[in-house]
């Protein structure tokens, strides 16, 4: 896929145009084409790895959440972040994201895990890392996704509009010096992997908080409901 080709629908497209013509993501390019050239299965799909950005138009983000890593199991990864398409079990983090949205909102734990219905309501749904190879946890990471997906981060920070952005885990926090508050606010806590979950994401009450911020800030709510 060359640059050329990568559409993001265009108010995206407009706000990262000198991103997607920039070196080091020609250079990504090349390093994705080798990888499909020797026979690599590559998640997500070619035509799923923008999906976050054609879900949620850069004018109605309200909400980010943001992820590292595409899932690398078949069938799990589609392009929006912690998400999973219609028909696969939900990973643990997911299930624990389940387990927090019930707990502090009492919406019963779903069975789909596909999150597209939060992002056409504006929760941008963005990994740091847009592909990962089968199997291999973190194996696309410094080919040049951070510096696009940070480049995201900073169109989204110079925004008046405020946004909430939740990070959940050290890597997500660790964008947090990008983001200007106000006008934006940060909700922090730890990853809900089940290696962390209960040392306080489980009980942090994002999502009532997040819907708090927004009436705050006289936007719509978000409906967490997934079903």
């Amino acid at each position: 896929m060359s640059s050329q080709a990568i559409h993001l629908g265009p108010e995206w497209n407009a706000a990262l145009s000198e991103e997607l013509a920039s070196p080091y993501m020609e250079s990504l390019q090349v390093f994705l084409a080798a990888e499909y050239a020797a026979g690599k299965t590559i998640y997500p799909d070619r035509e799923d790895q923008f999906r976050a950005f054609n879900a949620t138009p850069l004018s109605s983000v309200r909400v980010v959440i943001l992820g590292q890593d595409p899932y690398h199991g078949a069938g799990q990864a589609h392009g929006l972040s912690f998400s999973v398409p219609d028909g696969i079990r939900p990973p643990p983090s997911l299930q624990n994201i389940f387990k927090e949205l019930e707990s502090d909102l009492a919406i019963p734990r779903p069975k789909n895990g596909n999150l597209e219905r939060w992002a056409k309501q504006g929760v941008l749904l963005l990994n740091s890392v847009l592909t990962v190879e089968a199997g291999k946890a973190a194996s696309h990471r410094k080919q040049g996704w951070e510096l696009f997906t940070d480049a995201v981060i900073s169109v989204l920070s110079a925004r008046e509009n405020p946004i909430v952005f939740l990070l959940w885990g050290a890597f997500a926090q660790s964008k947090s010096s990008m983001i200007r508050t106000p006008p934006h606010a940060i909700l922090k806590s730890v990853h809900p992997s089940p290696l962390s979950a209960y040392q306080g994401f489980l009980g942090c009450k994002h999502f009532s908080q997040t819907n708090e911020l927004l009436r705050k800030w006289k936007l719509p709510e978000i409906d967490w409901r997934l079903s």
